[in-house]
């Protein structure tokens, strides 16, 4: 059975490429930038966000409007097919919103572990405390955080980046308050910051890649700093 030009049936997830080609669109980009979709033993096409899923795979880097439209005529499955002749392939209607969830459950996923070590912030006032002494790396809001809130918080890491007029501010998060309460296991989680310069790469990776795949532009609001704790300049998201 033939495999995708872009796809290694043993070592696709080994790391040892980093460029992957979209069977959709032909772009080529990082592999962080794109989604690997698994074949599953029956046929089934399932999402595999974290590239870790054994066996045969292919990759998107497309929007989700995209993607739907290219599910809706066929040219998923017929792009699948092409790569795995005789293969039987089931490409599941809800194939986007799954694609969608797992992206966002990793970005959350991310955020709890950085919870974990520390180096996730919340809470309005500790937030604008570490922001005014300069040791925020990123600034966040929820999607239905209030906008004064946000901006104070926003005009908080403007003054300790030195940075007043610049215009800097937080990310609004594709993820409301409660979604974010409930995946980090905290009473009315509105805004978060990390301190730490790895972290904030971290989880603009998986952010960047969800952004990308509902059709938004990835915001950010992280900044180079001085040392090595600090944040960094966001790349753009991934255009196909």
């Amino acid at each position: 059975m033939r495999n995708p030009r872009n796809e290694r049936v043993s070592s696709d997830i080994d790391g040892s490429a980093t460029e992957r080609t979209c069977i959709l669109s032909g772009g080529k980009a990082a592999r962080e930038d794109f989604i690997r979709l698994a074949i599953s033993p029956d046929g089934l096409v399932l999402p595999d966000v974290h590239a870790r899923a054994p066996g045969r795979g292919a990759w998107i880097g497309v929007s989700r409007p995209a993607l739907e439209n290219a599910i809706a005529k066929g040219k998923l499955k017929g792009a699948l097919a092409r790569a795995y002749k005789g293969a039987p392939l089931t490409v599941p209607d809800d194939l986007p919103d799954r694609i969608e969830q797992a992206l966002a459950r990793a970005l959350t996923d991310r955020l709890g572990l950085e919870l974990k070590s520390g180096r996730l912030l919340m809470g309005s006032d500790r937030i604008a405390q570490n922001a005014r002494e300069g040791k925020v790396a990123w600034l966040a809001h929820a999607a239905d955080a209030r906008l004064d809130g946000s901006r104070k918080l926003d005009q908080a890491w403007r003054v300790g980046r030195e940075e007043e007029g610049s215009g800097l501010q937080g990310t609004r998060l594709p993820l409301d308050r409660e979604t974010l309460s409930v995946a980090l296991g905290r009473d009315n989680v509105v805004h978060l910051a990390l301190n730490d310069r790895g972290s904030a790469e971290r989880v603009e990776t998986h952010l960047k890649r969800l952004l990308h795949f509902q059709g938004q532009v990835a915001g950010s609001g992280t900044t180079d700093m001085d040392d090595d704790d600090g944040p960094v300049n966001p790349e753009s998201v991934t255009t196909i």
